[in-house]
């Protein structure tokens, strides 16, 4: 089989699932789905910053935590 109807038996298949997705389950949420107005899109992004900023942070206090004060700890319970 040459190159070209190899890629096209792959096309295909491609196109055969992609049909499929809009009969499924998934395809009631593609129908629903909406381009979001931009002041709904700039509060979507606000939240998703503000929630990574929450996260990095927490992730950070945990570093200090067990880099800095639970080192102290164990050099004053086992010296």
């Amino acid at each position: 089989m040459d190159i070209v109807r190899k890629s096209w038996k792959v096309q295909r298949k491609i196109q055969e699932k992609a049909r499929r997705i809009g009969r499924g389950k998934y395809g009631q949420v593609l129908r629903m789905a909406r381009k979001p107005e931009p002041e709904e899109y700039i509060r979507t992004l606000q939240l998703v910053g503000i929630g990574l900023l929450l996260i990095g942070l927490l992730g950070f206090g945990i570093y200090l935590i067990m880099s800095v004060l639970i080192p102290d700890l164990l050099g004053t319970i086992m010296p």
